[in-house]
């Protein structure tokens, strides 16, 4: 029988698109409720409470000429040059997204060929046996695809898996809703690895959830909230306050379920990796998750944000900000050997999800800058 394998992330890469959008490009827009009517407020006390409650303060959008499969491109090549490994050796590669490719000036969704082949025909690998699939789970896409390729590895299946989280939010927001100045674009990869069960490192557990009946239509596409806006085109469209509720209720109890799934306590937990959906209810996840441990605080620098720079660009936020620490470009935030972190995700679906992760001791996997 072969011996068990842990899943280790051995490289890691994302595309920073080179747009930066701040609150103020937003002046000009005229916002509506979902009821149709115009918001009474000025632009300017819109985006003080936009900021206030969400922390964004600028995002990043594509450049025009380029697509999400461009942007997963350049961050999986980044990947594979940080874990120095020959593209032609991947057994998977797997691409999280929800909206294909929606190019600049046509603004639907291709979904074929699907964009892991698109990356694959990038990178110019011909190996028929690097196997190419998509994986739309909404916001926790990226991180359901690393649990799958955990399974891979585990199972003996695989022992190179591409995960790549790619999406261009920009281009299926809704110019006249608040919820716009929410999304961005951007793309994260790692290289995950087999590596022998005396590592005693890499993913140690994971969990999954998917909430159906209404909670599975708190986030959908629908008209704009503009009433006079072409009645053909379909925006992303989301119940914030419900998701917000939801996502205090159940991933909490998500993240501490996982944890001991891991045979860990909260005190073993050395940075918490969240989506960056929203400041404030990343901050209230954190908050509650340690009153489940009769905690009234966590410790501080726990939780590393890129929210306020780079918005919410959905299944990337996680890589990028993996990437981004992994390279030391994150103030007060490091990834250190032997630490043992919590990727956690939620989005439409409803789906959540959770990873307990150890750096491994040794630095040969991708701490090169």
């Amino acid at each position: 029988m072969e011996q068990q394998r842990h899943a280790l992330i051995t490289g890691s890469g994302s595309y920073i698109p080179t747009l930066k959008v701040t609150n103020e490009d937003f002046l000009s827009h005229t916002f509506y409720g979902p009821d149709g009517a115009r918001l009474q407020k000025s632009g300017e006390e819109i985006i003080r409470q936009f900021e206030l409650i969400t922390g964004i303060r600028e995002r990043r959008y594509l450049a025009d000429d380029l697509v999400a499969s461009d942007m997963a491109h350049f961050a999986a090549r980044d990947a594979l040059g940080s874990a120095a490994i020959d593209p032609e050796t991947l057994d998977y590669i797997i691409v999280a997204h929800n909206f294909g490719d929606i190019r600049a000036e046509n603004r639907r969704s291709e979904q074929v060929p699907s964009l892991a082949a698109r990356v694959k025909h990038h990178l110019g690998i011909v190996n028929p046996q690097t196997i190419c699939y998509d994986l739309p789970f909404g916001c926790a896409g990226w991180l359901q695809a690393v649990i799958q390729a955990d399974g891979y590895i585990r199972s003996g299946e695989a022992s190179q898996v591409l995960v790549i989280g790619a999406e261009t939010l920009s281009r299926i927001c809704d110019p006249h809703d608040r919820d716009s100045m929410l999304y961005a674009d951007g793309a994260g990869a790692v290289i995950i690895s087999a590596a022998p069960a005396h590592e005693a490192a890499g993913i140690l557990a994971h969990l999954t959830r998917s909430y159906g009946g209404e909670l599975a239509y708190l986030l959908q596409m629908g008209r704009s909230s503009n009433p006079a806006y072409p009645e053909d085109t379909l925006f992303l469209k989301m119940q914030g306050r419900k998701l917000y509720e939801q996502a205090l209720k159940f991933v909490p109890l998500l993240i501490s379920d996982c944890i001991a799934k891991a045979g860990l306590t909260i005190g073993d937990i050395d940075q918490v990796l969240i989506h960056q959906a929203n400041q404030k209810m990343d901050e209230a996840i954190l908050k509650q998750l340690y009153v489940l441990y009769g905690l009234k605080q966590a410790p501080d620098h726990l939780m590393p944000m890129t929210i306020s720079w780079l918005g919410n660009s959905s299944v990337a936020t996680l890589p990028t900000l993996y990437d981004l620490l992994s390279k030391g470009e994150i103030a007060h935030h490091c990834l250190t050997s032997g630490r043992t972190v919590v990727f956690v995700s939620v989005g439409a679906g409803l789906n959540m999800n959770a990873v307990i992760y150890q750096i491994p001791q040794s630095d040969h996997h991708h701490y090169a800058g």
